[in-house]
């Protein structure tokens, strides 16, 4: 259960940012900054995750 969410939220993050680099220009300004920044922190948890989950599967 555990791997799947983590699966989940992984592709979602990174879609999310896709999303945000894809719509730009439709994105108002005054949410443009919050969405990247928001983005960002999710897309570095979903990569520390990755790199976690290799360091434990050996365990």
């Amino acid at each position: 259960m555990a791997d799947s969410s983590t699966l989940i939220f992984i592709i979602s993050a990174f879609a999310l940012g896709v999303i945000l680099i894809l719509s730009r220009e439709r994105i108002p300004p005054q949410l443009r900054r919050g969405m990247a920044i928001v983005s960002i922190l999710l897309i570095l948890f979903a990569f520390f995750l990755i790199v976690y989950s290799f360091f434990t599967a050996g365990a």
